[in-house]
């Protein structure tokens, strides 16, 4: 079997998994507790901090034959064609490859039609503010008066793209960067996980990296493992990513102050030299 990167091989499944965004998932999942549920939701933040993977959550949970404490059971035949990419009542459109007046008309077409085993028909549009302006009108009627049985969930990393009329028609929920320690935490459990021996300095060093992207630092752990094995120390991690170590800098901000100009060119022909 090929190999699945960290990042798809640890995408979250329920509201639980997901890091760093409490405030939208205890939201949804009160919602959904109090059949307080919107036609159509907005979901924007900057890349790698669970925007899809929400949606496909909170899809799967309205989908779910067996729901357990506000979260979906992932093994009914719904959670699991949902998990799979292959639901007929959960659709995922890519919004860059999907711009155009003429898909959006079909998806009007199609939004007549019931769902076939859920309460829900949902469209997931990811990267909506690549429609084109001729698109977003021809949504716009849909999102005005959608069917009962219809559910939009839009994201975005640009939401300030999207017309005020779109924004006006949608429950809008902004997800936030992560923190380095929860990115840390949770780098730290999948290590754990993975049998993998780590210093707690390289973890955090990844997590600083990824600048609130979860995903970039799953993608950066991968790189790390691929190069350093079973064993992630923190020169290893230094040396793959390409981080100079803080005593550099103090060595070249004492150098400037000194005026030693001949150890300053030294130090940083040696850090250009090294790939820095």
């Amino acid at each position: 079997m090929s190999y699945q990167v960290l990042s798809r091989k640890w995408r979250p499944q329920s509201f639980d998994e997901v890091v760093g965004q409490i405030h939208i998932t205890r939201t949804l999942q009160n919602a959904i507790g109090m059949n307080r549920v919107a036609h159509s939701y907005l979901f924007s933040g900057p890349r790698g901090v669970g925007k899809t993977s929400t949606a496909r959550i909170f899809a799967k949970i309205l989908s779910c034959k067996n729901s357990q404490d506000k979260n979906p059971c992932n093994q009914c035949t719904n959670c699991i064609d949902i998990t799979k990419g292959s639901s007929l009542d959960v659709q995922e459109l890519d919004g860059a490859s999907n711009r155009g007046i003429d898909e959006i008309r079909g998806l009007r077409e199609a939004v007549k039609y019931p769902p076939n085993n859920s309460e829900y028909r949902i469209y997931i549009i990811d990267e909506v503010h690549m429609l084109t302006r001729e698109a977003f009108n021809a949504l716009l009627k849909t999102l005005e008066e959608p069917p009962a049985h219809i559910i939009f969930i839009m994201a975005t990393t640009d939401a300030h793209k999207l017309p005020a009329t779109i924004l006006s028609r949608t429950q809008k929920f902004d997800f936030k960067p992560i923190s380095v320690n929860d990115i840390s935490t949770y780098l730290r459990m999948i290590l754990d996980n993975e049998k993998i021996t780590y210093e707690d300095e390289g973890i955090f060093l990844i997590a600083q990296k990824a600048d609130g992207s979860l995903r970039d630092s799953l993608s950066l752990l991968d790189q790390v493992i691929a190069y350093a094995g079973e064993a992630l120390n923190v020169e290893t991690v230094r040396d793959v990513l390409g981080i100079i170590e803080e005593n550099v800098f103090l060595d070249i901000m004492k150098f400037i102050n000194d005026k030693k100009h001949q150890e300053l060119i030294a130090l940083i022909n040696k850090l250009l030299n090294d790939g820095f």
